[in-house]
């Protein structure tokens, strides 16, 4: 699995979501990822944390 943490400098200053969490390929089958936009770290963690486990992923808490 891949996981991408990226923080966006333009949508920082614009007082946006600068946050984007993306979760993709193995143990994913085809093209499915888990992605969000969120205002921090921990919101985009609140997002797809859930989501992960949905799918099966084990993740502690």
């Amino acid at each position: 699995m891949t996981v991408l943490f990226k923080v966006d400098a333009e949508r920082m200053r614009d007082g946006t979501q600068p946050w984007t969490f993306v979760a993709s390929g193995a143990p994913f089958r085809g093209d499915l990822l888990v992605r969000t936009d969120a205002v921090s770290l921990e919101a985009c963690l609140d997002v797809c944390l859930p989501r992960l486990r949905e799918l099966g992923l084990v993740i502690p808490d």
